[in-house]
């Protein structure tokens, strides 16, 4: 499935949201590709992200990382850098953003 998701970081720490993901833990990039996730993307506009997650399955990809102390360290330092954190709830079928139109 493929879901997208909306953030915006605090306009004074892009840099630092930027280097955090320079150096995203590899035991928790490991833990997200063992949840089922191909691919997951992140654009920047000035403050607004915008991710594109490729997954089997969202709610089994939340469930699976929610108690994950690396990931449980990974939210906490970017809670810092956000103004806008994506509450990441597994919402049913209309997990993320909906989707308005697709070719």
């Amino acid at each position: 499935m493929r879901v997208a998701l909306h953030t915006t970081v605090r306009p004074d720490r892009i840099a630092d949201y930027e280097a955090a993901h320079r150096e995203v833990p590899a035991e928790l990039t490991a833990a997200i590709r063992a949840a089922g996730v191909s691919e997951w993307t992140i654009w920047r506009s000035g403050t607004e992200l915008f991710h594109l997650l490729d997954c089997a399955d969202y709610a089994r990809l939340l469930a699976e990382l929610e108690h994950l102390p690396v990931n449980l360290a990974w939210q906490t330092r970017m809670a810092e850098l956000l103004d806008v954190a994506h509450d990441y709830s597994a919402g049913g079928a209309h997990a993320g953003l909906p989707v308005v139109w697709q070719l």
